[in-house]
């Protein structure tokens, strides 16, 4: 049986995700926009929520996938570490030679990269991940995390993610990767392994 992967993202169309029954492995990023019961983990990325989940600001339950950053902050705030090293699957830190740095490799990236180089799965879905078929980078992370989200920034940051995309879709060719969205427009190159599947 094939291997599969559900990553329900932050974006508008995470909503697709409950469209129906989906059987395999669930990750979700940060703090999903609905409980998806049975995830096997979040993934996180960034200073920014490990300082809120600190501060005691939000809560993310469940089990977690750290990245680099969320290690460093770790190491730097061991009485944090401590209290919720229970919650701590893993730390991923590997960065793809075509990402410049942490900072570009968001919190979807790492979810697909972590779901084809560590639980090397034969079809990866992918909910809300509204920045490579829109110009959308709203988030309900937004909600609780104050974020820049004007037009320059916007761009900056569709400008450094979207290449990265490309590059998972070729490091991973082997996997099906399928994005499920409101339509079919995408606005960057894809690959053979690429389907969109569009909902009414």
């Amino acid at each position: 049986m094939p291997r599969i992967v559900h990553i329900v993202g932050n974006g508008d169309n995470a909503f697709h995700y409950q469209k129906e029954e989906r059987r395999g492995l669930k990750l979700t990023c940060n703090l999903p926009p609905f409980a998806v019961p049975g995830a096997y983990g979040t993934v996180i990325v960034d200073f920014k929520f490990m300082k809120a989940l600190t501060a005691g600001e939000i809560q993310a339950p469940g089990d977690w996938i750290l990245g680099q950053r969320p290690k460093i902050w770790m190491d730097q705030n061991p009485s944090f570490f401590i209290r919720f090293s229970s919650q701590v699957k893993e730390f991923y830190t590997i960065l793809p030679d075509y990402a410049a740095n942490y900072t570009d490799f968001n919190c979807g990236h790492m979810a697909c990269h972590f779901a084809c180089n560590k639980i090397k799965a034969d079809e990866v879905h992918m909910y809300g991940f509204d920045s490579i078929m829109d110009f959308n980078l709203r988030s309900t992370s937004d909600l609780y995390l104050q974020s820049a989200r004007d037009g320059n920034n916007n761009l900056r940051l569709t400008d450094n993610w979207r290449p990265i995309w490309l590059g998972i879709w070729k490091e991973f060719p082997n996997t099906k990767f399928i994005i499920h969205h409101s339509h079919d427009k995408i606005k960057i190159p894809t690959t053979d392994n690429l389907d969109i599947r569009v909902y009414s």
